[in-house]
Parts: structure tokens; sequence; C-alpha cells
């Protein structure tokens, strides 16, 4: 069943704005949740556009400040410190401010803050960059998990999850590697410092764009009619039984939280630090492993790098369409969810293991890698959809906490990946705690139930907090 399947019954799809009374007509639903798909898009693109722009500039800063790979790793380690501490804050403010202003706001502050990095004039100053770039960012995908609950229908909200997170994201880090260290350093000679103020410019014309464009729902849009609002809501109360989530105060939040459900964010939890200790090799070390262990040149350490990033772009599309067909297929939300994290995380860990076998070849080992991200991300929406579910009233706070959790996984790994390669002969020790990550993310997915609320419905005793 289609989103546009999805009817109230008994009364027309849709009217006209206004009352309705004799002679009212009805219309189509318009379609501007594609134009906020869109903007999600472009938004996750971006994100890691800017994001995966570090990796690519610290040979560059290795040289000119003579840092070594440990101190790399600290500054790595800087950014995911904010990013991490301030996932939860971020998604408390989305939830209460609404996304338009709050996304807004963010994505032209972590664009200025990206061009710190640029500005800074010593090590001190990256340190500084680094920090506010990490906060500034913390909020991006909290924010996009709320904006889909608000405009996508559920039957197709895990696939679009799945282009937005997975396609765009990676491809943005994968055009980060391709626009900046392969054209504008590697063909259009660029100094790392001009290059970064690109996407600077690009990152704040992008904010003003989508404070332009987007409203907190359909309801809200000037452009959007009743139809379009009314068939977002119809899709999600005919699959709940009930009416779309309510807004939640922190006490509630707190008071309806019951200990089987945190043991099951808890699952979900360890899952997305192991996933994201692992993929962290790719934001922080994959562009500096190429040049220096294999001497390639930024052309070529800009196209190699970028493989498993466009691998990790296809594999979440496809894992967010494949998600949806077996909850389709199968009637069941909550094993459909944990088979497809589960295989595509303990697949990626193999592939890692089967990768080592050609570490002397750089170009065939980077296709390997191309197929550990693709199976790896496809995983991603799955963790989109499990969070949207289980955080009910608070997608976005659910979320947040998540991302926090995560992002202690991308605190230490940088810093140990660091260290590990500067005391080893080379770096396939790194790798193999990569594939050991991986593997402990795919086990923890056969303990996340999705269909356990982090909030049980509320109660009059919850409401007062009383037993």
């Amino acid at each position: 069943m289609t989103a546009e399947q999805v009817e109230p019954q008994g009364e027309p799809a849709a009217k006209v704005r206004g009352d309705a009374g004799p002679g009212a007509v009805t219309e189509r639903p318009t379609g501007i949740r594609w134009m906020v798909f869109g903007l999600s898009c472009g938004t996750s693109w971006f994100l890691y556009l800017h994001r995966y722009s570090f990796a690519l500039i610290k040979p560059q800063l290795k040289d000119e400040f003579g840092l070594t790979e440990t101190q790399l790793g600290g500054l790595d380690a800087a950014f995911s410190t904010a990013y991490s501490l301030a996932q939860v804050p971020t998604g408390v403010l989305c939830d209460v401010m609404g996304a338009h202003l709050f996304l807004g706001i963010i994505i032209i502050a972590w664009s200025l803050a990206l061009g710190l990095h640029a500005w800074a004039g010593g090590p001190r100053g990256i340190t500084t960059a680094r920090v506010l770039f990490g906060l500034t960012q913390a909020g991006c995908y909290p924010t996009l998990s709320k904006v889909s609950q608000m405009w996508f229908p559920r039957p197709v909200r895990t696939s679009l999850q799945g282009w937005i997170a997975s396609f765009f994201g990676r491809m943005g880090g994968a055009s980060s590697n391709l626009l900046l260290a392969s054209v504008l350093i590697g063909i259009l000679a660029f100094d790392w410092r001009t290059a970064i103020n690109v996407f600077v410019v690009a990152g704040v014309l992008w904010g003003i764009v989508f404070l332009v464009l987007y409203r907190n729902s359909a309801r809200q849009h000037y452009l959007a009619n009743e139809a379009e609002a009314r068939l977002i809501e119809q899709a999600d109360i005919a699959l709940t039984g009930g009416v779309a989530p309510a807004h939640v105060t922190f006490r509630q939040l707190i008071a309806r939280t019951t200990p089987r459900s945190l043991l099951n964010l808890l699952a979900l939890l360890v899952q997305q630090f192991t996933s994201t200790f692992a993929d962290a090799i790719y934001v922080a070390w994959i562009p500096f492993f190429l040049k220096e262990e294999h001497g390639l040149t930024y052309g070529e350490m800009g196209f190699y790098s970028a493989l498993p990033l466009v691998g990790g772009a296809i594999g979440g599309t496809c894992g967010g369409m494949l998600n949806d067909l077996l909850i389709r297929f199968t009637g069941n939300r909550r094993w459909s969810r944990s088979a497809v994290g589960f295989v595509g995380k303990a697949a990626a860990a193999g592939l890692v293991m089967a990768a080592l076998a050609i570490y002397d070849q750089p170009f065939a080992f980077c296709w390997i890698l191309f197929f550990v991200k693709f199976f790896s991300d496809w995983s991603q929406p799955t963790v989109w959809g499990t969070v949207t579910d289980i955080g009910g009233a608070a997608p976005a706070t659910a979320f947040g906490l998540n991302n926090m959790v995560g992002g202690a996984g991308g605190l230490v790994s940088p810093v140990v990946f660091g260290a590990v390669a500067q005391h080893s002969v080379d770096w396939k020790p790194v790798f193999l705690l990569v594939a050991g990550a991986y593997l402990i993310s795919s086990l923890s997915w056969l303990l996340v139930d999705c269909t356990i609320p982090l909030n049980q419905p509320l109660t009059p005793e919850s409401e007062t907090g009383e037993d």
C-alpha cells in the first residue's frame, strides 16, 4: 500500500482550505512533501560534504603545523566530544522549538564554523573550530528525524530516510573527497583554505534557502493544501490505530519510561556505538591512510577514498527499500528491522577481513571497502526507522540520545585508530578493530525490538509521576 492509497474512510480524501459546505470542491494533495524531501536530502548532503572535508586537509595540517597522527586524532576527538554531548540538548531543543528555525540556523552556523578551520592560525584555533563545528552539526540528524515523522507517511518513511541519511549523506562525503581534493585542490590548484571557503559560502546559501522554503508541517506550510496534510496524518493513524503523536513534556518523558524499554534502548545504543566506532575510519582516516601508507596524490586519494562512501550511499538506499518491503511482505516490523541490521553489519565485518588479503593494492582494497560500506550502511535507514518507532512523541530527543552514544564511538575511535597506526608497522591492526566493532554491532541487532516504545501510553498515574 502506498501513502497515496491510505485515505480516511467514509469521507473525501481532501477538501479545499476553509470550511466544507455546500458546493465545496475536492482537490488533489499538493506535492510539498516532495520539496521537503529535497530540502532534507540537500541538508544531509551538505552535512557530510562539510564534515568529511577535515580528513582531506589532515596531510596539509601535518606538514604545516608538524602534527602527529595522535594529535590529528585528538582534533577528531574534539569534534566528536562536542557533537556527542550536544545531541540530547539539541534534540530536546528541536522538539520544543520546531525544525524550521532551528535547522536553518544551525546550517548557517556549522558552515561558518567550517570556515574557522581555514581562518585559524594554529592548532589551538583549529581545536576551537572543531568544537564549534561539532556543536553546530549535532542537531542536524535529530531534526531531520523529526522532519521525516512530520512530513512523510509511515508506509514509505524508512525508504525515504534511506535516501536522505544514506544516499545523500554518503554522497555528500564522496562529493567532499571529489570536489575538495580532486577538483579544487588537485585540478584547480586552490590552496586548502580557499577550497574550504568555497564550501562555506555554499553552505550559508543553502541555509537561507531552507529557511525560506521549509515549514514545520503541511498544515503550517504556505504552499500545502488540506488534502496533503490529511494524506500524511491519515497514513499514520491507519497504521497505528490511534492519532498522530502529541507533544510530550520532559516530565512525562521520564515518567513513561519502563525498565523493559530502557533495556531495549540499551541494545540499540550498543549497536550505534560500535557501528559509529567502525565507520569513523571513513570520516577520519581513509584519505590520510591512502596518502601516507600508499603515497597517492591528492587527485588519486580523493577518488579512491570516495569509493566506500558511494558504496554506502547505494547500500543505504537499497537497505531502506528492503526494510519497507520486508515489513510489507512479512507483516513483522520487529524482525524485518533486526534482520536487515544483523545481516548488513555481519557482512561488513567479513568483508573487512577479506580486504586485508589485498592490503598492498590500494585501488582493489578500496573497492572491497565499497562493499563493506554498502552492507554497513544499508542498516542506517533501519536505525532511523527504529529510533522513530521507539521515540513516539519525542523522536528528536530519542534520536539525539542515540546519536550521542554514537558520537561517543566517534570520539574514541579516531584517537584509538591514530595511536594504533602510529605505533604499528602498518594499518592492519586498525582494520582488525573495525571488523570487530562491526561484528558486535551485528549481534546487538538481535536484541533490538522496534515495537517497544521508549514511552508507554500516558495514564493519569504516569502523568503525575505516581506508581
